[in-house]
């Protein structure tokens, strides 16, 4: 089965530049080895450059419209407002962060990449091998379930691999990984929302760590505490009781959707281009999940790397695209490395302190928002505006 470019990796980020391409004429398939979508409600922010890029494929709407808008931030300190930030003047389209869920949010990619393409999306394939012989790519993938596995050959003029953190892709091409491990342990779930803050984030600095609070449709509310150690095995109630500790607010056990624990590491690929694949999103720079930027990083990757892949495809690259994927892959390696430093200090701010120095902290938070200046620098870098900005050469787009 032969195509301009087989994406492996059915998650957001491949779904979005299947759209991209596909809404442009190109002739894409998309290789996704689950079978099903994963119903939790995983990542949830959507920053607004983000928001402008889902724009171009035709869901930003929808999203907007099944979301809720974060329009505000707000830092509490034993029970007193440190500082409220507005993400107003972060963007003119989309003054918000907009939070929902990831499913929803792969949801809404797939019903316009078949509405572009019935067949575009392949379920049940896991690539075993990938083979560039220079002009051409081959992808072999296992298909069916354990006891009935048979082998399935894809080929392509450009692969793209976006199959997350753990790619395959990535490890079969043998690309080295520059990996970070952190002292930082988080364990968060989604609960009924006590309908205390309305739809503000509100982030909860106190002496035994942060407590971050982001609100959810449907009533629910997200709450996230930092830990010393790993969680291990505690559930809802262990989970409530930490709130409660820290913030005085009781989450209801009984309520609770999603729990997940993880500990963090930063991965960044030392290449993201390798002849005529190319890897983006988690496959290429796994982030912090603080702060929201990896799957929003990723959607930036695709926005960038469309008109490249259009461009080979149209003729004027289609023999050689190496040199506009190196350009790609200097200018998206940097802002990755921009978005892990914003991870770190994102972790940083949340790490436990003594009085004396949580107290300097939380005067350095407020005279930060009472800044107007300040405050808009603030929120456009949080909302990943400076890693929007910039744009590749031209002689990429030739």
């Amino acid at each position: 089965m032969a195509t301009d470019v087989l994406i492996i990796g059915g998650g957001p980020v491949g779904l979005f530049l299947a759209a991209l391409l596909l809404q442009d004429g190109a002739s894409v398939r998309v290789l996704e080895q689950r079978r099903s979508r994963n119903l939790h409600t995983r990542a949830i922010g959507i920053h607004p450059p983000a928001l402008e890029a889902l724009h171009q494929v035709g869901i930003a709407g929808s999203a907007v419209q099944d979301g809720v808008q974060i329009r505000e931030g707000m830092a509490v300190s034993g029970g007193k407002t440190v500082g409220t930030m507005s993400f107003g003047g972060a963007s003119d389209a989309f003054p918000f962060v907009l939070a929902l869920p990831q499913y929803r949010t792969e949801q809404l990619l797939e019903e316009r990449v078949r509405q572009l393409d019935g067949e575009a999306i392949v379920r049940g394939v896991r690539a075993s091998e990938v083979t560039d012989d220079g002009g051409h790519v081959t992808v072999v993938g296992e298909a069916g379930g354990p006891e009935r596995c048979h082998e399935v050959k894809f080929g392509a003029s450009l692969v793209v691999a976006a199959d997350g953190a753990r790619s395959r892709v990535r490890n079969l091409l043998g690309v080295p990984v520059d990996s970070r491990s952190y002292p930082d342990h988080y364990l968060m779930g989604d609960f009924q929302d006590p309908g205390l803050h309305g739809e503000k984030a509100v982030l909860f600095l106190e002496p035994g760590g942060i407590v971050e609070s982001f609100p959810l449709p449907g009533g629910i509310r997200r709450w996230v505490v930092r830990l010393g150690r790993p969680a291990g095995s505690a559930g809802p109630v262990q989970l409530a009781e930490l709130v409660r500790e820290r913030t005085g607010i009781l989450p209801d056990a009984r309520t609770s959707t999603m729990l997940s624990a993880f500990s963090v590491r930063s991965a960044l690929a030392r290449t993201m281009a390798a002849g005529r694949i190319v890897l983006i999103g988690d496959a290429a720079h796994e982030i912090s999940p603080i702060g929201g930027q990896g799957m929003n990083l990723g959607w930036l990757d695709a926005q960038a790397l469309s008109p490249i892949i259009l461009a080979a495809l149209s003729g004027g690259q289609k023999d050689s695209p190496a040199r506009q994927f190196k350009e790609f892959d200097t200018w998206r390696r940097q802002a990755a490395i921009v978005a892990r430093r914003q991870s770190e200090i994102n972790m940083m701010l949340g790490r436990p302190l003594p009085e004396p120095l949580l107290t300097l902290r939380n005067l350095g938070i407020r005279a930060a928002a009472a800044s107007p200046a300040v405050n808009l620098w603030v929120a456009r870098r949080f909302t990943m505006q400076s890693l929007a900005r910039g744009r590749l050469p031209s002689s990429a787009y030739r």
